[in-house]
């Protein structure tokens, strides 16, 4: 039968994810709209977003963290364009955006590149990265929904730069700072926050790379962060390289407020385990679906993405599984339980829930049987568009 209680918040969309509980539009009443963001008080806003993002995430205090603009893709691009060719580097890949990351460093023609891949549900072998090599890498597949589980694989004594696309993990997974040499997120993941604006943390290690190298290639205005061989120090201190939203660093701000206020990190991270064992207690009593992480260890706890696993999907050609799961959601967002849940059109045909700290535990509680609902009515027309 249908579910009569649906979910009072039905956006699980993976990005940009659901707002906080309880945000409203009047939570931007003190943005600085209309205001230069070099005066002093719309420089305060930004340290000041930096400062609680450091607090809450327990970033070191010799590390160097800025705002910069194009979201997690513009922060990542401006750490592989930086940092890239002083040594030999890894690139691992088990899905869409860590293949996205793999092919524009191709483009920069480095003489050493290594691609370590893994198929969709799985990690690449962690064990053949080279400590002497950097390593660009995600922390959480977003769109295979399998994450890094721990950073021991990466030495203590490396002599290359762990390079950290970790925007649908901060803020909802612990990270190894003292593993790490660049970290970046967005405000859309994890924190609920607006799109475009991305965020860069530098170890003294990777300063140190960017004082003594200079690429060969020529730096977009946008991805520069020396100047005479010297950092940049006022990226790092509130003063962003291009004119950021006040609007969205308003929204940004209040997100971290929020998380302060449910225990900082270790709130964040207990709302999306609970999530994500809402999911997997479900999956474990549904036979039509699985998740598509094979090692239970690296289930996404923000970004879990399940396969359908029923003999006439399976059966279907490729277009047809892409179309039936399409037809699927399509049902679910017309009855407004559920928004933007089919897996990315990247990976394989499934359904994505984005089960991070800002969604309510029961949210996920009321979608479950909307899944099933749902399902049972795809079964009667199976080959639907």
């Amino acid at each position: 039968m249908k579910p009569t209680r649906r979910p009072q918040n039905p956006c699980f969309s993976s990005g940009p994810c659901a707002k906080r509980p309880g945000w409203a539009p009047a939570a931007l009443d003190a943005a600085l709209v209309g205001r230069s963001h070099r005066s002093g008080v719309g420089k305060a806003r930004i340290v000041e977003v930096v400062d609680r993002s450091r607090a809450i995430l327990g970033i070191p205090a010799d590390w160097q963290v800025g705002v910069v603009a194009g979201s997690d893709t513009g922060a990542i691009e401006i750490a592989m364009w930086s940092l890239l060719g002083a040594r030999g580097v890894d690139m691992l890949a088990w899905e869409n955006f860590g293949e996205g990351w793999v092919e524009d460093v191709k483009r920069l023609k480095l003489p050493d590149v290594r691609v370590l891949h893994a198929p969709y549900g799985r990690l690449p072998d962690l064990r053949e990265v080279d400590a002497a090599r950097d390593v660009v890498f995600p922390w959480n597949g977003t769109t295979a929904g399998v994450r890094i589980p721990n950073g021991d694989w990466i030495a203590a004594d490396r002599l290359g730069l762990a390079i950290c696309d970790a925007t649908s993990a901060v803020f909802a997974m612990r990270l190894p700072w003292d593993k790490l040499d660049v970290v970046t997120w967005s405000w859309q993941k994890a924190l609920g926050g607006e799109a475009a604006h991305g965020m860069l943390a530098l170890s003294p290690r990777a300063v140190e790379r960017l004082e003594s190298y200079a690429p060969p290639w020529p730096l977009p205005k946008l991805f520069r962060l020396t100047a005479k061989g010297k950092l940049i120090s006022g990226v790092f201190q509130g003063e962003t390289i291009n004119t950021p939203s006040m609007l969205c660093v308003e929204d940004a701000l209040d997100s971290l407020l929020w998380a302060e206020s449910i225990g900082g990190l270790d709130g964040l991270i207990a709302r999306s385990e609970k999530n994500l064992s809402i999911v997997a207690a479900w999956a474990e009593r549904t036979s039509w679906i699985e998740f598509l992480a094979e090692d239970p260890a690296t289930i996404s706890c923000t970004s879990p993405q399940l396969k359908i696993v029923e003999p006439w999907f399976l059966a279907l050609s490729a277009d047809e599984r892409f179309h039936t799961v399409r037809s699927m959601t399509a049902r679910l967002e017309r009855e407004r339980a559920a928004y933007d849940i089919a897996s990315h059109r990247a990976s394989p045909p499934g359904i994505r829930i984005w089960t991070g700290a800002t969604v309510e535990a029961g949210d996920v509680e009321a979608l479950m049987p909307w899944l099933d609902w749902a399902w049972d009515e795809q079964r009667r027309t199976p080959k639907a568009a």
